[in-house]
């Protein structure tokens, strides 16, 4: 029997951990940080919190004897990628990327895109009045000082009391979402310029499609840049990295 470490906290993640421990030669514990208040729960043995950096998480995977370790977190999720390639590393353990392919510009796309979430709140006073920021509650902070524009800004779970947070509206909901809903919110709220990380994966797409559909501009954050390692864009990729471990 293998133990394997998941770095979760995605859907994709929740769905390898469901199909992994089918498997009969590994044992599957999935981690998640914590940050979001009602996780959706993969299958089989679930810790939450963080590891306290780089070492923590190699004392962790000593501690806790793990064999495997996957890391399919959220692709902006950066830190901790880097510090399970680290880790890994350094305990001698078998180490998979699970990272979703990007979202692709097409044409109709009029995406601005940008390297950080602080420059794309920058480049907006130059032409946004009503935005549709949807970046995640934890980096509302640098848009706070942008008085003149108009935020609606959806969110799994609200800011914390006290956050900066622009002025607008709070939608709190969870993707995935349809065509028809993104299409409805642009149009309801007026909104001119749609804010996003390329999180790349089918939940959240929508938006980009409603987007180009309306002609509205796109500022897409670009992802943070990914530790070397072996990669996989798929779950079939990743049971099949799996298998060919424990056979």
């Amino acid at each position: 029997m293998k133990r394997l470490l998941i770095l979760g906290g995605t859907g994709d993640a929740a769905e390898l951990a469901a199909k992994a421990s089918v498997i009969e030669q590994i044992e599957v514990i999935t981690s998640l940080a914590g940050r979001t208040r009602n996780p959706q729960v993969p299958t089989g043995i679930v810790r939450f919190g963080g590891f306290g950096g780089e070492a923590g998480l190699a004392a962790y995977l000593r501690e806790a004897k793990i064999d495997l370790l996957i890391d399919a977190t959220h692709p902006f999720a950066a830190q901790i990628s880097w510090n399970a390639a680290t880790a890994a590393a350094s305990c001698n353990i078998p180490y998979l990327m699970f990272i979703r392919p990007a979202w692709q510009r097409l044409p109709g796309d009029e995406w601005i895109e940008v390297d950080s979430v602080e420059t794309a709140a920058s480049v907006l006073p130059k032409f946004a009045k009503r935005v549709f920021l949807t970046i995640g509650r934890q980096q509302l902070a640098p848009f706070a000082s942008l008085d003149n524009i108009w935020f609606l800004m959806r969110l799994i779970d609200p800011p914390a009391p006290n956050a900066l947070v622009p002025s607008g509206m709070i939608l709190c909901d969870r993707g995935p979402f349809a065509l028809d809903n993104e299409r409805r919110l642009l149009i309801e709220y007026q909104i001119d310029t749609l804010v996003s990380k390329n999180s790349g994966g089918d939940a959240t797409y929508a938006k980009i499609i409603a987007a180009r559909e309306l002609g509205l501009k796109v500022v897409m954050v670009k992802r943070p840049p990914t530790p070397p390692a072996e990669k996989v864009s798929n779950v079939e990729s990743a049971m099949q990295w799996l298998i060919n471990q424990v056979c």
